[in-house]
């Protein structure tokens, strides 16, 4: 009997074609549109598809992803199933993978695909994305590895992936570490294992007013002031290097904290991991001793989903900065 893997549809450029009159994609191909062209699959498994939505991957909110998690926790539970997959636009695939990985408890494979090239653009890369995701949902050493994402045949965890270029077909990079494994010949063949202890903030519900904001030279505190009189729930700060700003910023996060406000840092750099080594206004050890919460290596878009699902947790200072504290953790 063979496994059977559900994949899961939202959309994104996989799913689209070039409109004749706009010469721009657009969302048009059905669930089973796109499964017609990944041949012979069905050699390897049976298939249930599920049509989540239909939307680019900018059109994916929070509260759409926490849906998305809710419907892939339910789908994992039934024993019918031994792998899901799931689609999606490229541009935000990471922050769905990680927010999945921090909240559907399963040792089950779920996999994270898309596609750089839509279905009306020579080389369509979309139909050999999703075998090779599938393939990896129906692989045994899949299970237990939290939320992968395989494009352009490398298999990556979500905790570790980003998505690092515009168009090139494999744009998906763990930087720091390299891929967990590749899909070769239709067999799949797994190098290491994941990096970083696993995680998971699972609650009923999140909070999902958290801005981000990127640092730069000479900025000072007017958006975070802005952020703290329009009560928002926390924020993210891209910082310099090992985790540093500007001493302009500093009034404005130190009145976001006295205002109960987290505020978390990570580094705008894409490699390497905050380290409260500067005492100067603005300096990583001024930011600490402010109360600003380290977020390891994590970047900036990821460090959001993970506040928004904490803040779900608690309002917490001191229980937020522990949560984050174990991002560094490995496993």
């Amino acid at each position: 009997m063979k496994k059977k893997v559900a994949v899961i549809f939202t959309g994104g450029t996989i799913s689209m074609t070039l409109n004749s009159e706009t010469k721009a994609a657009t969302p048009t191909l059905t669930s089973t549109d796109i499964m017609s062209l990944v041949h012979h699959i069905k050699d390897f498994t049976d298939l249930e598809l599920i049509d989540f939505s239909a939307i680019p991957g900018p059109h994916m909110t929070p509260e759409k992803m926490m849906a998305l998690s809710k419907v892939v926790e339910k789908k994992a539970k039934e024993s019918h199933i031994d792998g899901i997959v799931i689609t999606h636009g490229t541009d935000n695939l990471e922050e769905t993978a990680f927010l999945l990985d921090l909240t559907v408890t399963t040792f089950k494979p779920v996999v994270v695909t898309g596609s750089m090239r839509n279905a009306s653009e020579l080389g369509y890369d979309g139909p050999s994305n999703l075998a090779s995701a599938i393939l990896t949902a129906l692989h045994e050493d899949s299970r237990g590895r939290g939320v992968l994402v395989v494009l352009n045949d490398e298999i990556n965890a979500a905790r570790e992936v980003t998505k690092t270029h515009t168009m090139s077909l494999d744009t998906f990079k763990s930087l720091a570490f390299g891929p967990l494994g590749i899909v070769d010949s239709n067999h799949v063949m797994y190098y290491r294992k994941t990096t970083f202890k696993q995680i998971k903030l699972t609650t009923q519900e999140m909070v999902s007013d958290v801005a981000l904001i990127k640092v730069a030279s000479g900025m000072d505190s007017r958006l975070i002031d802005f952020l703290v009189h329009e009560s928002v729930a926390g924020m993210v700060i891209e910082g310099m290097g090992r985790g540093n700003v500007p001493p302009g910023l500093m009034p404005g996060i130190q009145h976001a904290i006295e205002h109960n406000i987290p505020v978390v840092l990570v580094s705008r750099n894409p490699l390497g991991r905050l380290m409260p080594s500067y005492g100067y206004a603005g300096g990583g050890l001024s930011l600490k001793k402010a109360g600003v919460i380290m977020a390891s290596n994590l970047n900036g878009q990821k460090a959001r989903i993970a506040l928004m699902l904490a803040l779900g947790q608690t309002k917490n200072l001191d229980e937020l900065t522990a949560l984050f504290q174990q991002f560094s953790s490995v496993s």
